[in-house]
C-alpha cells in the first residue's frame, strides 16, 4: 500500500510527498477523513492530487493513502432512475446519511448492495462467451438491463444460475475461474471498447422542427447549444430528453446554478415518457454537480456520464448524452490548472482545452458493439449534446469556438429571438448541420425525394429576408416590388408557423417527421402558387385577402401528415382560381 504526507496544499489541489510508486490518475484518501481525490501530476516521490470534496481544516503532514486503482463507475442494475454527484455518490443515499447538507469523507456505493434482481441467463453450460457478450438480462422497471461480460473477459461457461440475486452475487462462473456478477467497474477516463464505429447515417428524431428538419443531428452524431441566460438551454435539452428517439437518457448537470438543477430533480419524476406513458425518470440516469460543489467533481462528472452512457451503449441501446453546460467544466478545468500553476492559454483556459474537448466529444458515436454470440450485429449509439453558456452570449468565447471545431451540429440559441418569445430560439442564419449529406438517403428512402430540395428552398428564403429586412428598414416595405413582399410573407410564414414551436402544447409539442415535412410543403406550394399567380396578372393584395393565412396557421394543430396534406390542395385550388382584376 503507497501512503504519503500532505506537504502543501491550495484549494482542492493539495501536494502529497512520498507517494513514489503512483501512477496518473490514481484515486487517493486524503486525511483522516478519507477525502477522495485524484493523482494528476507525479514529479519524483511528489503527487499533485485534485480532490472532489472541500479541503477546508486539511492540514500539513496528514496522511495520504493511494489506493491504486483509477477513478471508476459501477456499472449494472439499478443505474436507470439514479441521482448521482460528479464521482456516482448517489445522492438521495448521502441525504440519508448526512442530512440536507452532505458531510465530507461521506461516500456509498453507486449501486444498491442490498436490492436483489431477478437474473434471467441467455446462455447455458458449455457456451463460449467473449468480451460483450449477453450472459442474461434483468427487469429494471419496464427496461430490459442486458447483463454484459465485461471487456478483456473471456471463457466457456462452468456454471450459470437464475433467480434473485444482488450486484454482487456471482451469477456465472468460467472455466478460467472467472466470477462473473451483474455489475463491474470501469475506469472513466478510458473509452469503453467496441467492435467498429459506423458512419452517421441514421437521423436522431427529436419531434422539434427545427432540428429535424433545418438542422438535423444523427444517431451517435455531436451537437452544441450556445446561448445566453434566459435563451432556453435547458428547456431545449428537457425536450430533447423527452421526445428523442433514444432508449435512454444521460443528463450531466455539470456547474448549473443550484436553483435550475433543483428544478430539473424536480421536473424529471414527473415528465411523463410520451411512448410507454411511464415517468420518463425510468430510462434516465441523473448526474447532478452544482456551481457550489467542489470543482474537481465538477471536471470528473462528465467523464462519469458519458461512460454509464458507453455502458448501456454497449447493450445495443441508443443513449441521449445531455451536458449542461460545458462551459462550467471548462471553469473548473481553468481553475485546476490555475491552481497547478499551468501556463494559460487564450482567457486563462489551459492550453490543453481543445485537446480535452475533442477527447470527450469523440466518445460518441454509433458502433457494433463488442459480442456477436447470436450470430447477429448488436449496433449502439450515444449521442452528445451539450449546452454552453458563454459569458454575455459571446460566441467568440474558447469553449464555443473548440467546441464549433470538433462538432458536427450548431444550433445557435438567440437572446433577442428570445426576448419575442419564439421557442425554440435558435438562430436559423448561424446555426448549421454537417450531417445533411449523411442523411439524405433516409430522408429520400423514409420521407420524400424531394425533402432536401424543400429544406434548401427554405433556407434560401430566409437568407433573402434578412437582405430584404435592411432595405425596409431604409425605405420602408412600400420600396418592395410585390415578388419581393411575397418573399417576405412566405419567410413570416416559415419562422411563425414552422420553426417556432410550443414545448407546451399537446399537439405541437412534438411534430412526427412526416408532418413536419407536409407543412414545409404546404408553406413551398403556397410559394409557388402565389409566383404563378403574379405571372398571370394577379396580384399579391388579390392573394393576401384569400383566408390561407389562417388555414397555413393552423397546421400546428392538425393531428397527423394526413390533416397537413389535404391543405396542400386547398392552397393550390384557392389561389389557382384567382383572377386578373380588371
Amino acid at each position: 500500500m503507497i501512503s504519503g504526507t500532505i506537504s502543501r496544499i491550495s484549494g482542492p489541489v493539495i501536494v502529497a510527498k512520498g507517494m513514489k510508486g503512483s501512477k496518473m490518475y490514481d484515486v487517493v484518501k486524503v486525511g483522516a477523513e478519507a477525502l477522495r481525490g485524484e493523482i494528476i501530476r507525479l514529479e519524483g516521490d511528489e503527487a499533485v492530487i485534485q480532490v472532489y470534496e472541500d479541503t477546508t481544516g486539511l492540514t500539513l503532514g496528514e496522511a495520504v493513502e493511494n489506493t491504486e486503482t483509477p477513478l471508476s463507475v459501477e456499472l449494472g442494475p439499478g443505474l436507470l432512475s439514479s441521482i448521482y454527484d460528479g464521482v456516482q455518490r448517489p445522492l438521495p443515499v448521502l441525504k440519508e446519511m448526512s442530512g440536507d447538507f452532505i458531510g465530507r469523507g461521506i461516500t456509498a456505493p453507486g449501486l444498491d448492495r442490498k436490492k436483489k434482481w431477478e437474473f434471467s441467463p441467455s446462455v447455458k453450460k458449455g457456451d463460449k462467451l467473449g468480451p460483450g457478450d449477453i450472459i442474461g438480462t434483468v427487469r429494471e422497471f419496464q427496461f430490459e438491463h442486458r447483463i454484459l461480460v465485461p471487456p478483456k473477459v473471456a471463457g466457456t461457461v462452468t456454471e450459470i444460475r437464475s433467480g434473485p440475486f444482488t450486484v454482487e452475487e456471482i451469477v456465472c462462473v468460467l472455466d478460467n475461474a472467472t466470477k462473473l456478477s451483474m455489475m463491474h467497474t470501469w475506469p472513466v477516463r478510458i473509452p469503453r471498447p467496441h467492435t467498429k464505429k459506423l458512419d452517421p447515417l441514421l437521423p436522431l428524431i427529436t419531434g422539434q422542427r427545427v432540428f429535424d428538419c433545418m438542422f438535423p443531428v444523427t444517431k451517435g452524431g455531436t451537437a452544441m447549444i450556445p446561448g445566453g441566460f434566459g435563451t432556453g438551454k435547458t428547456v431545449s435539452e428537457q425536450t430533447l430528453a423527452k421526445w428523442s428517439d433514444t432508449q435512454v437518457v444521460v443528463y450531466i448537470g455539470c456547474g448549473e446554478r443550484g436553483n435550475e438543477m433543483t428544478d430539473v430533480l424536480a421536473e424529471f419524476p414527473e415528465l411523463v415518457d410520451p411512448r410507454t406513458q411511464l415517468p420518463l425518470i425510468q430510462r434516465t440516469i441523473l448526474i447532478a454537480n452544482t456551481s457550489n460543489m467542489p470543482v474537481a467533481a465538477r471536471e470528473a462528472s462528465i467523464y462519469t456520464g458519458i461512460t454509464i452512457a458507453e455502458y448501456f451503449r454497449d447493450m445495443g441501446y441508443d443513449v441521449a448524452l445531455l451536458a449542461d453546460s460545458t462551459s462550467r467544466w471548462g471553469e473548473a478545468l481553468r481553475e485546476v490548472s490555475g491552481r497547478l500553476e499551468e501556463m494559460p492559454g487564450e482567457e486563462g483556459y489551459p492550453a490543453y482545452l481543445a485537446t480535452r474537448l475533442s477527447a470527450f466529444y469523440e466518445r460518441a458515436g454509433r458502433v457494433i458493439c463488442l459480442g456477436s454470440r447470436e450470430g447477429a450485429e448488436r449496433t449502439g449509439s450515444v449521442t452528445v449534446v451539450g449546452a454552453v453558456s458563454p459569458p454575455g452570449g459571446d460566441f467568440s468565447e474558447p469553449i464555443t469556438q473548440n467546441t464549433l471545431r470538433v462538432v458536427g451540429t450548431f444550433w445557435a440559441l438567440d437572446t433577442n429571438l428570445a426576448y419575442r418569445r419564439h421557442f425554440p430560439s435558435v438562430n436559423w442564419i448561424k446555426s448549421y448541420s454537417l450531417y445533411l449529406d449523411c442523411i439524405a438517403e433516409w430522408y429520400d428512402r423514409s420521407i420524400a425525394h424531394d425533402w432536401r430540395e424543400l429544406r434548401e428552398q427554405a433556407m434560401y428564403l430566409l437568407q433573402k429576408e434578412v437582405e430584404l429586412q435592411e432595405i425596409v428598414q431604409l425605405v420602408g416595405p412600400d420600396a418592395l416590388p410585390d415578388s419581393e413582399k411575397a418573399i417576405l410573407e412566405v419567410t413570416r410564414m416559415i419562422r411563425e408557423d414552422f420553426l417556432q414551436q410550443s414545448a407546451y402544447s399537446d399537439t405541437d409539442s412534438f411534430c412526427p417527421v412526416e408532418k413536419q415535412y407536409m407543412m414545409l410543403k404546404v408553406i413551398m406550394t403556397y410559394y409557388e402558387q402565389v409566383n404563378l399567380a403574379m405571372n398571370r396578372g394577379v396580384s399579391l393584395r388579390q392573394v393576401q385577402a384569400l383566408p390561407l393565412r389562417a388555414t397555413i396557421g393552423r397546421m400546428k394543430e392538425a393531428a397527423d401528415a394526413e390533416a397537413v396534406r389535404k391543405m396542400i390542395d386547398e392552397v393550390t385550388a384557392a389561389v389557382s382560381h384567382l383572377e386578373v382584376e380588371r
